[in-house]
């Protein structure tokens, strides 16, 4: 890979991991729109972990009260506010982990093209609209329940067909249910670490079990912008998510599902 190619992958797949863009739909583009090479495993799992660390610092202070609650719960049987959001990140895992068994490989082979992708992006990208400007948004996250947790959880499987966005669909669904902006975001940023966690851990697995060739440099590079880039958009993300609303991200997937079909179609 060359430098240029580091730093574009590494900062798309940071800003827009938590972006409702989707960053699956960014990091496949470049290959087909500019020619470029797959990118290999050893660089997918260094922008994993980058985008990893990114959300579990900025998060440190919630991740360490709701994993000391959930322990501490364990061994009273007693829940609090913060061992029952554990509990609810828990479940809404779930079915991603058994969508991704059942339908991987299928997705990999059949869905990774310009054409799904723009389509994704578009119809999802409405979707987010719909329930930006029609949903209630009048509970916070600990209003949540593991219900709509669980169907929260069940979007986030959807999301692993390229263009849809896993922070896109779940703050989708989360504002459908009746969450606020930033409850919504927050709820998806938290479920993100143990799929984040497991997709990085698989890859790694996969990469140390093949006879791929690492670039040390590009990994080195990978993961420190894409760990400062999902860093920023955390929390410029959650600054100003009250204000501006969804409609800039729609807007931009409109702009970017039309650009795509009109690349296919010529």
């Amino acid at each position: 890979m060359s430098i240029l190619e580091i730093v574009v992958l590494a900062l798309l797949q940071g800003f827009t991991e938590f972006l409702p863009i989707s960053s699956s739909a960014h990091l496949i583009l470049p290959s087909q729109l500019l020619g470029w090479q797959d990118q290999g495993l050893a660089f997918d799992v260094a922008v994993h972990i980058g985008s990893l660390a990114a959300v579990l610092i900025y998060f440190r202070k919630d991740v360490c009260e709701i994993l000391g609650a959930w322990f501490t719960s364990l061994k009273t049987k007693q829940q609090t506010p913060n061992s029952q959001l554990a509990w609810w990140i828990i479940i809404a895992t779930i079915p991603a982990l058994l969508f991704g068994l059942a339908f991987k490989d299928m997705i990999e082979q059949y869905a990774r093209s310009s054409l799904v992708i723009a389509t994704t992006t578009i119809v999802f990208g409405l979707l987010l609209w719909w329930a930006d400007v029609k949903a209630k948004q009048n509970i916070d996250v600990p209003m949540l329940g593991w219900k709509k947790a669980l169907i929260i959880g069940i979007a986030q499987a959807i999301a692993m067909i390229p263009g849809t966005s896993r922070s896109g669909i779940t703050i989708t669904a989360g504002l459908m249910l009746g969450l606020n902006r930033t409850a919504a975001a927050r709820f998806s940023f938290l479920m993100s670490i143990p799929i984040i966690l497991i997709a990085g851990g698989y890859q790694t697995l996969k990469l140390i079990t093949s006879n791929e060739i690492v670039d040390w440099t590009a990994i080195g590079l990978g993961t420190l912008l894409s760990f400062a880039s999902a860093y920023t958009c955390i929390y410029l993300f959650l600054a100003l998510i009250e204000k501006m609303g969804m409609l800039p991200f729609v807007i931009y997937r409109l702009i970017l599902g039309v650009g795509l079909f009109y690349f296919v179609l010529a």
